[in-house]
């Protein structure tokens, strides 16, 4: 808007013509990077110079501001609630004083180690989080995330530096079970699967989840492998295999940044909590506790129609609020799955990735991406083999492994086992402590300073195929 008007929170003037913004939430909208979700919503700027102006002029905003005026009404929304109850005054009061500005010059400087930033992280809200990141250039958001040391464990040690684990994902388009085995082992071979076996059901229901849990538990059990699975259902559907015995170890939920989106996924923050204390009463973790694995994406809330008018990276960081509360063990935003409806093309899937990495890592979360885009976006492999190094040198503490980067159920691209080894390789990443370990004792990998795997089938796995193809391997 270039008209001056009585009705503006935020005004700008530049050589005599004034640029005027509604509100917090119309000024963080057009402070946005481009992208289509937003022309889609009709909230981004109109041109290169609004949105100019738009971020110089939050650059100015106190960060005290967004304590004070919610983007979405505080009695409507239990995630407005959530955010401001939940607000820790004393870890805020080490950057109060600062604008959106110089929270960025903050975060860049020397004074914000990684120790600071964790005694701030709970004093910083989702929006606070999503503004800063509007001003900033991919190296910034690269840099400040390195800094952000997040831990989580559950059988193994995720996201220490100098770290970068995989989700092994054997979809299968009917779930055949040797499909899904076939996967796995392709996936351990390449020394996939630290961060969890997760399958997504082709056939979402109770029974067939408990019977995928069933399959991967015995598994891990089997070779003694040190980490965890999930099937990727619907909460509601694993508070039920929990009840029913099934050795569940994490609760997934694709997770949404307003209270309206999240009723549109059917279910509330009372039934993560839930979830979140049946699968604590299994106690099957046995380096840590945190049981929770939760999905985001850019898009989801304007998809829903529940976007309230925000941008929808502001959207996706209030949905890290959600994360949050239930200390989970992993958060991925699956970044270009939504399509080039949200994202368009390979530039825009690549900021979009660097944004979410950037404000879960500053809130705290255990951030990783699944690195990915669909068919009809402008995109290829080649965008995602840009966006697969730039997170690994962010620092970020999980991509996804799945055979020959397409999924065959869900139908997007995304990356590949191999694609897990050459950002190992070229950024000299290991894997989680104790799957590093279990990796050199099967004897997966022969070199594990180079990440050299084994030539040979490791004995275990030959004698289990073996068995499988009645000795014809």
């Amino acid at each position: 808007m270039s008209h001056p008007h009585s009705s503006y929170q935020f005004r700008h003037v530049l050589g005599g013509k004034t640029f005027g913004f509604v509100d917090l939430a119309d000024l963080m909208a057009k402070a946005t990077p481009a992208r289509s979700g937003d022309r889609l919503a009709g909230v981004a700027a109109e041109s290169a110079e609004e949105r100019a102006i738009a971020q110089m002029t939050l650059a100015d905003v106190p960060l005290s501001l967004f304590l004070q005026q919610a983007l979405v009404p505080y009695e409507d929304d239990e995630i407005t609630r959530l955010i401001l109850d939940d607000h820790d005054k004393i870890a805020f009061a080490e950057i109060s004083h600062l604008t959106v500005g110089g929270f960025r010059d903050w975060l860049l400087s020397d004074l914000a180690t990684s120790d600071k930033l964790t005694s701030i992280r709970q004093g910083v809200t989702p929006e606070m989080a999503a503004a800063v990141s509007k001003i900033m250039r991919n190296q910034d958001l690269i840099l400040i995330a390195k800094k952000c040391h997040v831990k989580s464990a559950f059988r193994n040690t995720l996201g220490l530096p100098g770290h970068l684990s995989t989700r092994l994902q054997p979809n299968h388009p009917t779930d055949d079970l040797t499909g899904i085995a076939a996967s796995m082992l392709d996936g351990l071979l390449y020394a996939n699967g630290d961060a969890v076996i997760g399958i997504n059901p082709a056939t979402d229901n109770v029974q067939q989840a408990t019977r995928l849990i069933k399959m991967m538990d015995e598994v891990i059990q089997h070779y003694e492998i040190p980490t965890q699975s999930c099937v990727l259902t619907h909460v509601t559907n694993t508070i039920e295999c929990i009840d029913q015995g099934a050795p569940v170890d994490l609760v997934f939920q694709s997770i949404g940044g307003t209270q309206a989106t999240n009723d549109s996924f059917g279910f509330n923050l009372a039934n993560l909590a839930e979830a979140q204390a049946a699968a604590l009463s299994l106690n099957r973790g046995t380096v840590g506790n945190n049981v929770m694995y939760f999905e985001t994406g850019q898009g989801s809330a304007l998809s829903a129609n529940a976007h309230h008018g925000l941008d929808q990276q502001t959207c996706e960081a209030r949905a890290y609020a959600v994360a949050r509360k239930f200390n989970p063990l992993l958060v991925n935003t699956v970044v270009g799955f939504i399509g080039p409806e949200y994202l368009y093309d390979g530039k825009e899937i690549t900021r979009a990735g660097l944004e979410d990495h950037f404000c879960g890592k500053l809130l705290g979360l255990p951030m990783g991406c699944d690195v990915c885009y669909t068919n009809h976006a402008q995109a290829d492999q080649n965008d995602m083999d840009n966006l697969l190094t730039l997170l690994g040198v962010a620092g970020c503490t999980f991509v996804m492994g799945i055979p020959g980067s397409d999924d065959i159920m869900l139908n997007y691209q995304t990356t590949s086992f191999h694609d897990a080894l050459y950002a190992r390789r070229v950024l000299g990443l290991k894997p989680a402590p104790e799957f590093d370990l279990w990796l050199d004792k099967m004897q997966i990998v022969q070199n594990s300073d180079q990440f050299t795997l084994n030539a040979r089938l490791p004995d275990a796995f030959y004698h289990s195929l073996n068995r499988l193809t009645g000795g014809h391997s």
